[in-house]
């Protein structure tokens, strides 16, 4: 292919992305009654029991709004619903090819990594799995426009940080983060994002999807010993923080105190998109380092005040986490951010 027929189909691919982001549905008008906390009971994954196959807490998401509520922290009737991405939503990230390959439950039961998926009819592993994940998505996207709006967002759910555009893994089976971004640019007239990924695991997905684009600039702690060692993608990471196993609280927080520092001096975002795992909590059998729920709330807490204090939106995505305590640390690091003043999430708990 010509050098002049290659950049006229990038230029076609470009404005038909372009196109479908424009006419997408998912950027809902919120009222002001609502608070930028994104949720909805569909996120939520319970599928005749084989959800407990993986370690991931496929309730976790309900689990943090019902603590939060419980807590008198966030009114039930604030929380923001997102609609379900479609298939045209879906297509401004990934390949045809890609969204059909998910019509076999094989392929969905690999990248969920539950192989029993595989003997279900695909139209119920597409109500049971695919359908709670493409909604999760809509909230990630929705959480930019939110965040633009209010200052911040989180999205209770979301942060698939192992997908691209063209494979999913490690239990993610859209790119919601590189969707967000590509809505971001075209809705929100945004030029420089900076990705945040604090979740144990290497974000290989997104770091695939923005490789060549400067636009994007990665700031990456991830355990190097654990899934995906994905060492391609690594090479597309603009700032790398190595954290091994058996990496305590106070290291890792000096350790993130530095690498804010220098992000600080290397890019100025327009937008964050906090990818917050949990997975780095003591005791999670995948992420095996050694962080207390304290210092998962200092985490929280710093991140959010790197963007707040220099008056960038931030959305924030829960990520991995495989310990049943996840969702009540998740609830009281967000409690604690609305006592720093970083979040407001209502007075009037109802």
């Amino acid at each position: 292919m010509s050098s002049a027929s290659s950049s006229s189909s990038a230029t076609e691919a470009e404005t038909l992305r372009r196109s479908r982001i424009l006419k997408s549905k998912l950027y809902l008008d919120v009222p002001l009654s609502k608070v930028p906390v994104i949720y909805s009971a569909s996120y939520d994954i319970a599928f005749l029991g084989i959800e407990k196959l993986h370690p991931f807490d496929s309730s976790k998401w309900g689990r943090v709004c019902r603590f939060l509520i419980s807590d008198g922290a966030l009114g039930k009737y604030c929380i923001i619903e997102p609609l379900e991405a479609s298939n045209e939503d879906l297509l401004v990230v990934h390949s045809e090819s890609y969204l059909k390959s998910l019509k076999n439950s094989a392929n969905v039961a690999s990248i969920v990594e539950v192989p029993p998926v595989a003997l279900f009819p695909n139209c119920l592993v597409q109500q049971k799995v695919l359908y709670p994940f493409r909604n999760q998505v809509g909230g990630t996207i929705l959480a930019a426009k939110l965040a633009k709006e209010r200052g911040w967002a989180v999205n209770v759910g979301g942060g698939f940080h192992h997908c691209s555009g063209e494979k999913g893994g490690g239990f993610c089976a859209y790119a919601d983060i590189s969707l967000c971004i590509h809505y971001a640019f075209v809705r929100l007239n945004i030029s420089r994002v900076m990705i945040i990924d604090l979740d144990a695991h290497q974000g290989n997905g997104h770091e695939l999807d923005f490789a060549d684009d400067r636009r994007v600039y990665t700031l990456d702690m991830y355990n190097p010993g654990i899934y995906p060692f994905d060492y391609e993608a690594r090479r597309y990471i603009d700032q790398k923080v190595e954290v091994m196993s058996g990496t305590t609280t106070d290291e890792y927080l000096k350790k993130l105190d530095e690498a804010l520092k220098v992000a600080a001096s290397m890019f100025d975002p327009e937008l964050v998109v906090y990818n917050a795992g949990t997975d780095i909590l003591d005791g999670d059998p995948l992420g095996r380092l050694k962080i207390s729920p304290d210092g998962i709330a200092n985490r929280d807490e710093k991140v959010f005040r790197f963007a707040r204090e220099r008056t960038i939106p931030i959305v924030m995505l829960t990520s991995g986490g495989y310990m049943k305590s996840s969702a009540r640390v998740i609830a009281d690091s967000m409690i604690n951010l609305s006592k720093k003043c970083l979040i407001d999430m209502g007075k009037n708990a109802t």
